[in-house]
């Protein structure tokens, strides 16, 4: 596909330009000649001769963005002063801090919020170790937990290389729910390592939030944690691009006129993603599901399955009732859904056209999908991507701030498939039957409500299922 302007790869270049003549047109002319767009033109200073001006250009690309500089070089009578490249502008320092909530203005304050008034605190925690959550930071508190092995699709980048991102998501877990969130960046890929290590600092926190750990690993440090604590442990990559795709399906079902027990589900991709969304599509009622990975469709016939309990065992022993076997581009023929969480263009446009009439198709490999959504879209009845640039995208963001906020405000020890489930539904609710089509199945993650909505549901699910815990009298959590 061919790059689009986009803002995470945007430049603001600081220009001297004669003061009379057509220099804003030629800047315009070249960025636009150069594949770039122009979002912003800023005067900053001005004088009888020369004019200092900032423009900011929206690139498809590092590479176009360096193309268009260039070009910007050789026009007659503009000077090019600081190119900044405003991705790394808004990562300088890191873009979380911490900060008090109370004033420390003179003694009295010092005595209270530190020594020796806090050793009061401290013995009172000492005594009730629930109080902690009511008189400390825990009771909204997420460890954002990444080894750096499986960054972003950028693969085994190590601990330091993935604090961005692991900043990036404490940031939407503050803008988006009010949780105070800490990234954990561990310098170890060992699974006992980790695990030990969580188990070590949980006591601070009031849910765990594992980001970004790469296959099979991830499965084994979300099962022994979730055994261990007390406190809910969540693997987003997982679990979060789960009920993103049961609430997107579960609308897109209602533009089509289909049942989820009775459409026919074909899968690629059997990494942590894709086993997520399986079991989460079969506990909410899919009952015909087939997977493929690089070797073809998973059945029970294959000798590549590895021991017992190995996730592609899972799959094999609970999907494929038909006993499918060949390739994905078999498998696809006729099926009502195609869900993708594999690799760029494994699927073709006449792969699409075999499909069952008014298919559904989630191409979500980012940042190329499985299949062009435009090509998709001409045989399609509904497509969805991860990508901001096409309608319909997947984006974790909209689940994971309301599927804690929910968690911390029923103080639940672990999470489920039920609470999950309720917040795949409440999403899929937040678009109502007036504003539903094959374009809107899915809200924006800036809608007002979403968080919300899917909080209210985990946290009545939370109640519901018994894991909640119970509140003691007078607290204010």
């Amino acid at each position: 596909m061919a790059t689009v302007p986009s803002v995470s790869n945007s430049i603001t270049v600081r220009l001297e330009v004669p003061a009379s003549g057509n220099a804003v047109s030629q800047i315009t002319t070249a960025v636009e000649f150069s594949g770039g767009s122009v979002t912003g033109l800023d005067v900053t200073a001005s004088g009888h001769d020369r004019l200092r001006i900032d423009v900011t250009i929206a690139a498809g690309s590092v590479a176009q963005a360096e193309e268009i500089v260039e070009k910007l070089h050789v026009i007659d009578g503009i000077t090019i002063g600081k190119v900044s490249d405003r991705t790394f502008l808004m990562h300088l320092g890191g873009k979380i801090e911490m900060q008090s909530k109370h004033p420390i203005r003179n003694r009295d304050d010092l005595s209270m919020v530190y020594t020796p008034g806090v050793a009061r605190v401290c013995r009172a925690i000492a005594e009730n170790p629930e109080d902690a959550r009511r008189l400390t930071i825990k009771r909204n508190s997420v460890a954002v937990v990444t080894d750096g092995s499986a960054v972003l699709g950028l693969g085994n980048i190590g601990p330091k290389a993935a604090l961005p991102v692991m900043e990036g998501k404490a940031a939407l877990f503050k803008r988006f729910a009010g949780i105070d969130a800490w990234p954990l960046c561990l310098d170890t890929q060992d699974t006992d390592a980790i695990v030990e290590i969580v188990k070590a600092i949980a006591p601070g926190f009031a849910g765990i939030n594992l980001e970004d750990i790469s296959a099979p690993r991830c499965f084994e440090i979300e099962a022994r944690l979730r055994e261990a604590l007390d406190i809910p442990v969540f693997h987003d990559d997982q679990h979060g691009t789960a009920i993103v795709v049961l609430a997107a399906l579960t609308n897109a079902l209602r533009v089509v006129g289909k049942r989820i027990e009775d459409v026919r589900v074909v899968m690629s991709g059997a990494g942590a993603a894709g086993t997520a969304i399986l079991k989460l599509l079969l506990a909410a009622g899919v009952k015909h599901a087939v997977v493929a990975d690089i070797h073809g469709v998973v059945h029970s016939g294959r000798d590549d399955l590895g021991a017992d309990g190995s996730a592609l065992h899972w799959i094999a022993d609970n999907t494929n009732p038909e006993g499918v076997t060949g390739t994905l581009k078999e498998a696809v023929r006729g099926a009502d859904v195609f869900i993708g969480v594999s690799a760029p263009n494994v699927l073709g446009g006449e792969d699409v056209a075999a499909m069952a009439e008014d298919a559904i198709v989630f191409a979500l490999a980012n940042p190329d999908p499985e299949i062009d959504p435009a090509v998709a879209r001409l045989t399609a009845a509904v497509v969805a991507t991860g990508r901001s640039d096409f309608p319909n995208q997947i984006n974790n963001v909209l689940v994971f701030p309301g599927v804690f906020r929910g968690l911390l405000d029923a103080q639940s020890r672990t999470v489920n498939d039920e609470m999950m489930i309720a917040a795949a539904h409440a999403l899929a609710a937040t678009v109502h039957e007036d504003q539903l089509n094959a374009n809107y199945i899915i809200p924006s993650v800036f809608h007002s409500e979403v968080s919300k909505t899917v909080a209210s549901a985990v946290r009545e699910a939370a109640e519901a299922s018994g894991e909640a815990q119970a509140k003691p009298a007078g607290s204010e959590v």
